[in-house]
């Protein structure tokens, strides 16, 4: 059986066609929330838990090691039980660890985001290979759908934070809490699928033994993965301190959170449109040296530029963080032949990638903490943006996984 034939069958009508949309875009929608919702609140929790900078990067950190540590598991867990029924469970254990992390106390508070972090690293690995199977010419397309879907709620998330927690008076717990109910309503959404999981798990199975490639040995692979782990520790680096950053500028926690959801709403639409005119060019070169070059406007500009033009570094930063995930994602499709290695370039690049972006916030607030400014840890991040653009270029060359060889 061809690929092209198991394809065909994943999504044989116009109704499955929707209920796996609505489905991949309430799933998405769980994928940053629950983590860019932090970063307003970690003054207050550190307030609160008395608590270091360190300790408070820990709580970003935490889901990072966890996708890390997780993601090489995760495509045998689709392969063996299917993509959709390991998804769901996932689902699950997300709104436990929701809910645990909302509640008050330090040991609540890390065992459930480090439990959040291992299931949200299972629809991170498997949805590029679920829309690879399911959608083989439209990869661009629902790259940018699922994109738009985890963006939108991540910039929402990062906005109301601090109203629900203050204005409200829900404190930092209730703004954490307040996205289990999402992630319920999602599992709702994700039942459907179930319908289908036998025949994808086959399919999956199938692809896996059809073209086995041994990752690892692939330049190509480890390119993706550095670009993927390098424009995630930028990434989570500006969710967790932002807003601290923009405090130490003499703006208040309100209006930093505000420009921390500011700076996600800017890569919105080209979260879509990127993945788009990606999947339509054969070499993705050009893409990542405007890329690189956003970044380092942005980067650059909270370093040396006038405070009065913030607004311009945010939006920067947040155009360049656009072009950059989006990019990842869509390497993890274009970089391969089939759904199988979609899966298995996805779980080592967010494996490699996430240990590596789980250094970043940690060790901005210790680097803070130790010299008591944000000048070398933004430094880090020019050095990050320029390190984009070189392991960028070679992801974005014409060629699959396994062709080059270290």
């Amino acid at each position: 059986m061809s690929s092209k034939e198991i394809n065909s069958k994943a999504i044989d009508s116009k109704p499955a066609v929707w209920l796996i949309v609505v489905g991949i875009v309430f799933i998405a929608a769980n994928l940053r929330a629950p983590l860019t919702s932090v970063g307003p609140l970690v003054s207050f929790i550190r307030d609160d838990l008395h608590i270091s900078n360190t300790m408070a990067g820990m709580i970003t950190t935490l889901p990072l090691l966890s996708f890390a540590l997780f993601s090489p598991i995760v495509p045998k867990l689709g392969r063996k039980y299917g993509m959709e029924t390991v998804i769901l469970i996932s689902i699950v254990f997300l709104t436990f660890g929701i809910t645990l992390r909302s509640m008050s106390g330090i040991t609540s508070l890390y065992v459930g985001t480090a439990v959040l972090g291992l299931a949200i690293s299972v629809s991170n690995v498997l949805l590029p290979s679920l829309i690879k199977q399911g959608f083989p010419e439209r990869i661009g397309l629902m790259t940018g759908v699922y994109s738009i879907s985890m963006n939108l709620l991540g910039a929402i998330a990062s906005g109301i934070s601090v109203p629900i927690a203050i204005g409200a008076g829900y404190g930092w717990q209730g703004a954490l809490g307040i996205w289990g109910v999402l992630s319920f309503i999602s599992i709702l959404f994700w039942l459907p699928q179930m319908k289908r999981r036998n025949e994808r798990a086959s399919a999956s199975h199938h692809q896996t033994e059809e073209s086995h490639v041994n990752l690892w040995r692939s330049g190509l692979a480890w390119h993706v993965t550095l670009f993927m782990g390098l424009q995630s520790m930028v990434f989570y680096v500006l969710i967790a301190w932002l807003p601290a950053i923009l405090v130490e500028q003499g703006i208040n926690s309100d209006q930093s959170g505000w420009m921390l959801s500011i700076m996600q709403l800017a890569l919105l639409p080209f979260t879509f449109i990127v993945p788009i005119i990606a999947g339509r060019m054969s070499s993705q070169r050009p893409l990542v040296i405007v890329t690189s070059i956003l970044l380092l406007i942005g980067t650059l500009g909270l370093l040396y530029g006038s405070p009065n033009m913030t607004m311009l570094w945010i939006i920067a930063l947040g155009i360049g963080g656009g072009f950059a995930f989006s990019l990842s994602m869509m390497f993890f499709g274009l970089r391969t032949d089939n759904a199988g290695q979609a899966a298995e370039l996805s779980g080592m690049a967010q494996s490699v990638g996430y240990l590596l972006a789980a250094s970043g916030p940690t060790l901005f607030g210790y680097l803070h903490d130790v010299t008591d400014s944000w000048t070398i840890p933004l430094l880090i991040l020019v050095g990050a943006s320029v390190l984009i653009l070189v392991f960028g270029l070679g992801a974005g060359k014409d060629r699959t996984v396994g062709s080059v060889k270290l």
